[in-house]
């Protein structure tokens, strides 16, 4: 019995070192300060270490861990946790995140233009946008980790794509960014 739990243990941290980079990138780009991030991390990662016996036998264990970082970041939105992306006026400094160089976000020449306008969605199209286009889910995987339907992800995707594209200087900064 205590060999399986130490080779799951293993399996654990294996997964955890894996995948710490993309699941600190979602969660900072759901929560918007780093800080906030880790601890939705730490805390999705507390709950699926309690359940890895069943998370390791599922086809698809990132998708279950997604699925429980929503939910835990839909939870914690609901009690009216206040989220910013980009720093107010009177905060001693700004939010830190280090971009991964393959990541699309990084390409971008204004990051805080356009964390400022990820921030100014609702939580819901936030959530949509980051899992279908940072995430580059699929619009059935984003569903399930979104606990919705399919035509929910792509009205809030389109939403909360056209918000964007609405915002002052973030088209032009992600259409030079992408074309470089």
């Amino acid at each position: 019995m205590r060999v399986r739990k130490q080779a799951g243990d293993g399996e654990f941290h294996d997964f955890v070192v894996g995948r710490w980079p993309r699941l600190m990138r979602t969660a900072f780009l759901l929560t918007g300060d780093q800080h906030a991030a880790e601890d939705l991390v730490q805390s999705t990662l507390e709950q699926v270490y309690a359940a890895w016996h069943r998370v390791a036998l599922a086809d698809a264990p990132e998708a279950y861990v997604r699925r429980v970082m929503i939910n835990a970041h839909a939870r914690r939105y609901r009690r009216k946790l206040r989220e910013f992306l980009a720093p107010r006026s009177e905060d001693a400094g700004p939010t830190h995140e280090v971009a991964d160089t393959s990541d699309r976000i990084a390409q971008a020449d204004d990051r805080h233009t356009l964390l400022k306008a990820l921030a100014e969605l609702p939580t819901r199209q936030r959530e949509a946008v980051v899992l279908r286009y940072w995430e580059d889910l699929s619009e059935i995987q984003t569903a399930e980790a979104m606990g919705c339907s399919v035509g929910t992800v792509k009205s809030n995707a389109a939403k909360g794509i056209a918000k964007l594209r609405a915002a002052s200087g973030v088209a032009e900064t992600v259409t030079q960014g992408g074309r470089k």
